[in-house]
């Protein structure tokens, strides 16, 4: 592995992006994201099976929180290697002042190289407690996380694969660069929302829309196909599905109007 590193190239041409208001990122928060997914699928050029959400199975460890939005800063670790510690004595300093030098809201997005062994985690009471006060929501880890009570207080979610005992040699190796979580490419500065259906990493160029289509679509949808749907009690089998057909129709051509396109029902 190489020496830890920051990609100053690529962190500097995040921050000279406009970032969304604080007002909007609250209400994004408001949604959880498999909306947040539908809005991004009418406004994106990407296809909608392109892979900015996870390709592997995550677990949110903190479902009472809700939904978590912030910018990624971005970290590798390998716990089973001991030899990162002796390779760079100034690591955790040099860390966190990467992590604190990032606009926020933060979520820190951690690929484990030990993958798929699980051989010790970065986090615990003691890194969420400092993350949280550098600005970071939470974390997105495809390896463990532990103290897991302790991270809930401290106002630090997490979703990762699994829980563990120990850090082992968790340190951080690389920051500040590309990763690859739950089988997602991730670059620092990407919008994530994330909540216990797992997560998506929003394009910059897909940003500044993403609240209105959100909105717009659910909205679309109940005043459409779900209205229908609930309103078939005494119906018989045959007009319940017209009604529900028609309501389908109706979606579509709402959808085509606002986005052009006609939307998954």
């Amino acid at each position: 592995m190489t020496a830890p590193s920051q990609t100053a190239g690529s962190d500097s041409k995040q921050a000279s992006r406009a970032r969304l208001t604080h007002s909007e990122l609250l209400q994004l928060k408001r949604w959880n994201t498999p909306t947040i997914y539908n809005g991004w699928e009418q406004i994106t050029r990407l296809d909608a099976a392109a892979p900015v959400t996870n390709l592997e199975e995550t677990r949110d460890f903190m479902p009472q929180m809700g939904p978590m939005i912030g910018y990624a800063v971005t970290l590798i670790i390998e716990p089973s290697k001991r030899g990162h510690k002796l390779n760079n004595a100034s690591a955790w300093q040099d860390y966190r002042q990467y992590i604190a030098a990032q606009p926020g809201p933060k979520i820190v997005v951690v690929q484990d190289l030990d993958k798929p062994a699980v051989i010790g985690s970065f986090w615990g009471e003691v890194n969420a407690n400092v993350h949280r006060t550098l600005g970071c929501v939470g974390t997105i880890v495809d390896g463990a996380v532990r103290d897991v009570d302790e991270m809930t207080n401290a106002g630090f979610k997490s979703l990762a694969r699994r829980m563990c005992v120990g850090h082992a040699h968790s340190i951080p190796v690389q920051w500040g660069c590309e990763v690859s979580v739950f089988g997602t490419r991730v670059v620092p500065g990407q919008l994530i929302h994330a909540d216990k259906h797992g997560f998506i990493a929003v394009p910059h160029e897909d940003e500044e829309q993403l609240l209105r289509a959100a909105v717009q679509m659910d909205i679309n949808e109940c005043e459409t196909v779900i209205a229908a749907a609930r309103s078939c009690h005494g119906l018989s089998m045959q007009d319940s599905v017209q009604r529900i057909n028609q309501a389908s129709a109706e979606f579509g051509n709402k959808t085509r109007t606002l986005f052009g396109r006609s939307g998954e029902h």
